[in-house]
């Protein structure tokens, strides 16, 4: 397993130090999530066009977990239709609340890194910000 935390580690740093998603960004969707547990604050940004997820980006501060996966979100799910979004956002909550299939793992690609957060209860929260607030923007403000 500790070839798994290095891999855990090495990609959680480089997403925390060095995000390509975190600025910016003249959206059709905004939306605000706070996990006051941790004090993470991230605002999630997201253009979609005929269905699929143009651009996205994020703002705002929180712990490492919670800025690398909003990072990894994003390098997921740019490019893809709203309902595969919805589905490989489903994959990701299983994996850090249950557990998933190693072909659902392959799918999130950097995304599964994450999935020893699953064994850390005080931080689900954390990698969870994203993926629960792009939810709320996809369930409720997405009639393109």
């Amino acid at each position: 397993m500790a070839l798994g935390n290095t891999f855990y580690n090495e990609i959680l740093i480089e997403h925390n130090k060095y995000p390509t998603h975190k600025h910016a960004l003249a959206a059709v969707y905004s939306k605000e999530g706070v996990n006051p547990s941790c004090g993470d604050d991230l605002v999630i940004n997201l253009n979609v066009e005929n269905g699929i997820i143009t651009d996205g980006s994020f703002e705002g501060s929180g712990c490492a977990i919670s800025q690398a996966s909003a990072d990894m979100m994003f390098d997921l799910l740019i490019g893809k239709s709203v309902d595969e979004a919805k589905e490989l956002s489903g994959i990701f909550s299983r994996m850090i609340k249950e557990g998933i299939t190693d072909e659902e793992l392959e799918r999130l690609e950097e995304s599964g890194s994450l999935q020893d957060i699953s064994h850390m209860p005080s931080r689900v929260k954390c990698a969870m910000l994203a993926w629960r607030t792009l939810n709320e923007i996809l369930e409720n403000g997405n009639n393109q």
